[in-house]
């Protein structure tokens, strides 16, 4: 497709070309490729605590104790936002401006209450990075998983200040045009 418009000089003509209708949507491609590589990031760093935790009688190690309630609460507060930006990313399908940023705001919510809840917990832990291979261990996992909770929260911010742009969403640049079925690809 080629498209035509008048320049601001008399007589000219800028042509400009949508070189990219004649290419194949790769982004599909790009999403399984990024969540191939997030699962192996994360299952090396499962391997690597598992096969420590085989070699050792004590697990975890004395003085390693963790809580439970807060770190149940954060991940209900994760799983349910997977929900919440299922919700953002149908109402882009729709169109619905106001709705996209309530349920982005939402979900931005959710995510930062997990990472304030993480920081939470680390500052009263009775351990330190250093203090044993389990203390190491659940510092990489943890912290990988905050910083890709930070990234999603990143992006998500993103897409909201594109939501104040007026027709963001429509066109076949949007996230709700993509091929993928909508299964809340925003998620964190």
């Amino acid at each position: 497709m080629t498209l035509a418009a008048d320049s601001t000089q008399a007589g000219e003509q800028v042509v400009v070309s949508d070189h990219h209708a004649t290419h194949p949507d790769l982004r599909p491609f790009g999403l399984i490729t990024f969540l191939v590589s997030e699962g192996m990031l994360f299952g090396g760093f499962f391997a690597c605590y598992l096969m420590s935790r085989a070699g050792t009688m004590v697990w975890p190690p004395e003085g390693s104790e963790l809580e439970l309630l807060l770190p149940t609460v954060n991940t209900l507060i994760l799983i349910s936002s997977s929900f919440v930006i299922h919700q953002a990313d149908g109402a882009i399908a729709r169109d619905d401006v106001r709705s996209t940023q309530k349920w982005l705001l939402a979900t931005f919510a959710m995510g930062a209450v997990f990472l304030a809840g993480q920081v939470y917990e680390y500052q009263h832990l009775a351990f330190g990075l250093t203090t044993s291979l389990f203390a190491s261990g659940f510092y990489v996992l943890t912290g990988f998983h905050g910083l890709h909770v930070a990234i999603g929260l990143a992006i998500i911010a993103g897409v909201l200040l594109r939501s104040r742009q007026p027709g963001a969403f429509l066109g076949a640049n949007t996230l709700a045009s993509s091929p993928l079925p909508s299964t809340g690809t925003l998620s964190m």
